[in-house]
């Protein structure tokens, strides 16, 4: 099992920006593929992107065009850079082992003035 450990996370206002950061445990980390997550209590949890092993990027159509998702494998690191802030952002994020049960424990992200 992959230790996952979230940060960054805050409160921002509207237009903002934030980069969270997902420091991973162990090795092989480079041979992952990695999500980020967002989801508010109660609710299921929403993907926002992955990035894969190689290096290839996906985003939801929400996150697409404002959020940068990345990767520095010789950190064990993954990365989410979101710009251009909105309040429907608020969420808690979380990063997520590609097809594995392994979490993160989440970050809360606040956009508010």
């Amino acid at each position: 099992q992959v230790q996952l450990v979230e940060s960054g996370g805050g409160l921002v206002q509207p237009g903002g920006s934030l980069r969270l950061s997902c420091a991973a445990s162990g090795s092989h980390f480079s041979i992952y593929g990695m999500d980020w997550y967002r989801q508010v209590p109660g609710e299921p949890r929403e993907w926002v992107a992955t990035i894969e092993r190689s290096g290839t990027t996906n985003y939801a159509p929400s996150a697409r065009g404002r959020f940068t998702i990345s990767r520095d494998n010789a950190k064990n690191t993954v990365y989410l850079q979101m710009n251009s802030l909105k309040p429907n952002d608020t969420d808690v994020y979380y990063c997520h082992k590609t097809d594995s049960n392994d979490w993160g424990q989440g970050t809360q992200v606040t956009v508010s003035s």
